[in-house]
């Protein structure tokens, strides 16, 4: 499958980039990302790494598995989403990610924990600060760029469900089959970090998804203050639509219901762009999730440009998962797309930069 890979621009200074999510598919956007960053040893961007700050804003709502019962049983904010993006940035991934991706499958209080968890859950109760925790974990692993969980409260996730249920847990709202009306966070006054303010603030891109509307792109918008910091920054804000309906939270969502809910819940006209796949799936495996009631999100376009938008499409689906009977988004695609933007981005501030120092000069 042909990949359309956009190429750079210029890169007088490095771009620095802020990604928002969870799940996969934050972890694939990383992945992706990381052979672009400009390594510790040498400072200056380039045509080939010409990105020299990357952030991940990572959601902390995750209530199942191992990163649910580490939390409630040690008060932790939950360390799974975090760990799968220290993974995907690490040095060497291979070798990392069979050490913290380890899952132990016996063994009383350990089957079922993966050796990653524990390791920040170690480290959270040495420095008694799970944020910590976390920039600790990325200096030892060697990480390239920087993780942030997007609240130090330890929230729950809420969901009020068309009849008016609410239901409440982030495992639970997966599992459900009734469509949200909207979420929320529980306690609803939780802060960002300073440092998350600060990296949005001097972003030149700012990412949202791809991962679960509900559960992994739109719980970081909710946290108080971050949707404002987004809307204020100069940054372009990008949005990855999702390749396919998720059960449980977007079943039948075209791509324009998947931007009207990111724009309610952040109360405003949040996004400037958004990112859609137009490689084909094959017939056969397009059946194949349809026995699962799943299929391919709608690029309804005119609908898109009704809302005020730009559109980017892109071949995104990676032919790896495929071959394993699986669509997913590919890591490479993906930050193609995302260099080229931040390139645009770039452009677009220095011209306007350089319009408000001509207009004071002529004051």
């Amino acid at each position: 499958m042909k990949k359309n890979h956009p190429k750079p621009g210029n890169f007088s200074r490095g771009f620095r980039i802020v990604a928002l999510g969870g799940g996969t598919g934050l972890s694939a956007l990383l992945r992706g990302l990381k052979q672009h960053v400009v390594r510790g040893d040498d400072k200056n961007p380039n045509a080939e790494r010409p990105i020299s700050d990357l952030a991940a804003i990572v959601t902390v709502t995750d209530d199942g598995g191992s990163s649910g019962r580490l939390r409630r049983e040690n008060r932790i904010l939950p360390p799974g989403d975090i760990r799968n993006c220290m993974t995907a940035l690490s040095e060497d991934e291979h070798l990392l990610s069979q050490l913290f991706q380890y899952r132990f499958a016996s063994g009383r209080g350990l089957k079922g924990h993966s050796f990653g968890n524990l390791f920040l859950t170690a480290l959270h109760q040495i420095t008694g600060d799970f944020a910590q925790a976390v920039k600790l974990s990325s200096e030892i692993l060697a990480i390239r760029g920087r993780i942030f969980p997007a609240t130090a409260a330890n929230v729950t996730l809420e969901a009020v469900l068309n009849d008016g249920t609410v239901v409440r847990g982030e495992s639970k709202i997966s599992k459900s089959r009734k469509p949200i009306r909207k979420i929320r966070l529980h306690p609803r006054d939780c802060l960002p970090l300073p440092d998350t303010l600060e990296a949005i603030e001097k972003a030149d891109l700012i990412t949202l998804g791809p991962g679960s509307l509900y559960t992994s792109v739109v719980p970081n918008i909710l946290v108080r203050g971050m949707a404002e910091a987004i809307e204020t920054s100069q940054a372009m804000k990008v949005y990855f639509v999702n390749l396919m309906w998720q059960p449980g939270e977007t079943i039948s969502f075209t791509a324009s219901q998947h931007l009207k809910v990111i724009q309610a819940h952040a109360g405003r006209k949040l996004v400037d762009c958004v990112v859609l796949n137009t490689a084909p799936i094959a017939a056969a495996l397009q059946r194949r999730y349809a026995r699962a009631k799943v299929e391919p999100v709608e690029n309804d376009m005119d609908a898109l440009h009704k809302l005020g938008v730009n559109i980017v499409t892109a071949d995104l689906v990676s032919d790896a998962a495929i071959a394993q009977q699986r669509i997913r988004h590919d890591s490479a695609a993906l930050a193609a797309v995302v260099l080229d933007l931040a390139s645009r981005s770039r452009a677009f501030q220095v011209r306007k930069q350089a319009l408000t120092a001509q207009r004071l000069r002529t004051k």
